[in-house]
């Protein structure tokens, strides 16, 4: 299967021609479309509300043949949803899940925990341990709940992981006032709103081996350890022309995941020009593309790939890194540019796994019924030492679970009060 794959990689950057009629094939063929014959779950793309005023963007995303899945890119986000305690508003996330619900594309929704865009009255309002746990399970529970059965999955916890290796778990509010279980805590609350969804970590920097992917693979053994349910990881890649990680260490990097139970997603690729202007990136660029689809589809496990929107028009990337761009398939005018055809090609050989992943549950990670038995009432416990930045005091009548051992996450969770 490596064989095929790198085989899969030089002709999507070989220059080779394809003949008249497999041109017109992929031609009636979307990305979509590509990636499900092949076997994935879905080819997707973030969206976002003020785009959703184009027309001409909102045909294009609205083609399941291109897009299998939509993802929000910020307006389930814990700053629009619930701007002031108590007070939810679902608008903007409503108008993109109805548009997925009418196209009929998988809804990936993100994200329920985040250190950013938290409303102020979260991260100044001075809450207690106890507290802040509260607030964290009843965000999560209201949230999740409004939107059961639309869900595939959930970002439950996005970007816990510090990029200073000399502390794993990035500050933050929950942090700070819970410790590490606040991870744990956020996806019992999840899995007890909604058991169905899919509960995914996700983060950047964690698409090769390296000292952040260890942190994310130390993170699924802290929520597994308390018996909660985590079903996948969510590999975001947002990638840097030229300086994409190559086909084979993206691949090993996914198995140290897929070992631990856990299927695996590209959640929000895209790779970035540094010199988009001078318009000599796009051989590089397929070539990373191609690679990246290309570890995909070496793994089963892994479901599917979501850039992060797909026009140059509405990327992110220029805003934040000035002086970059160019990251998406489909330039500002809404043309195919070498990186959708090599997406296409990358798809175009022999599938590794025959019939689509289909949305049930499996594995350890997800197997647990104690998921839902944990449901709303845990606390703080002391740190495990998987992650280890320090672990704060915790209100003493606070409940805590105990994690269970290795091997034992179908067991019940006993309920410890200190």
């Amino acid at each position: 299967m490596w064989k095929s794959s790198i085989a899969l990689l030089s002709l999507a950057t070989s220059g080779t021609i394809a003949t008249p009629s497999n041109t017109r094939r992929q031609a009636e063929q979307g990305l979509n479309t590509a990636a499900k014959a092949f076997g994935k779950l879905y080819f997707g793309s973030a969206t976002d509300n003020n785009e959703l005023t184009d027309s001409e963007y909102v045909a294009i995303l609205s083609d399941s043949n291109e897009f299998g899945q939509i993802t929000p890119g910020n307006s389930m986000k814990w700053d629009t949803i619930e701007p002031s305690r108590g007070t939810f508003d679902y608008a903007n996330g409503d108008a993109i899940a109805d548009l997925a619900e009418k196209n009929g594309q998988l809804l990936r929704c993100h994200t329920l925990v985040w250190y950013n865009q938290l409303p102020s009255w979260v991260t100044n309002g001075g809450f207690d341990n106890a507290t802040l746990i509260e607030i964290l399970q009843n965000h999560i529970t209201e949230e999740v709940t409004h939107y059961k059965g639309k869900c595939y999955a959930w970002d439950v916890v996005n970007e816990a992981i510090s990029d200073d290796s000399g502390a794993p778990l990035r500050d933050n509010i929950f942090l700070s006032t819970i410790g590490e279980a606040y991870i744990p805590i956020a996806f019992a609350a999840a899995a007890a709103a909604d058991p169905d969804a899919k509960l995914y970590y996700n983060d950047y920097s964690i698409e090769s081996p390296g000292a952040k992917s260890t942190a994310a693979l130390n993170i699924v053994k802290l929520v597994q350890s308390y018996g909660v349910k985590i079903d996948g990881i969510g590999l975001q890649d947002h990638l840097i022309v030229g300086s994409s990680p190559s086909l084979e260490d993206q691949v090993t990097n996914m198995k140290a995941f897929t070992a631990l139970g856990l299927e695996v997603a590209i959640t929000e690729l895209d790779i970035r020009a540094e010199n988009p202007e001078a318009g000599q990136y796009n051989e590089q660029q397929s070539k990373d593309y191609a690679a990246t689809i290309g570890a995909c589809n070496e793994v089963k496990e892994c479901v599917g790939v979501t850039i992060w929107d797909f026009t140059d028009k509405y990327s992110w990337v220029p805003g934040v890194f000035p002086g970059t761009g160019g990251a998406l398939p489909w330039d500002e005018d809404f043309k195919k540019k070498p990186a959708y055809d090599a997406i296409l090609k990358a798809y175009s050989g022999a599938s590794s796994s025959p019939a689509p992943i289909s949305n049930s549950s499996s594995g350890v990670a997800s197997s647990t019924a104690a998921a839902t038995s944990v449901a709303t009432s845990v606390s703080v416990k002391p740190s495990t030492g998987l992650l280890d930045n320090s672990t704060p005091a915790f209100t003493p009548s606070a409940t805590v679970i105990e994690p269970v051992a290795t091997g034992e996450a179908e067991c019940a969770v006993e309920y410890v009060y200190v």
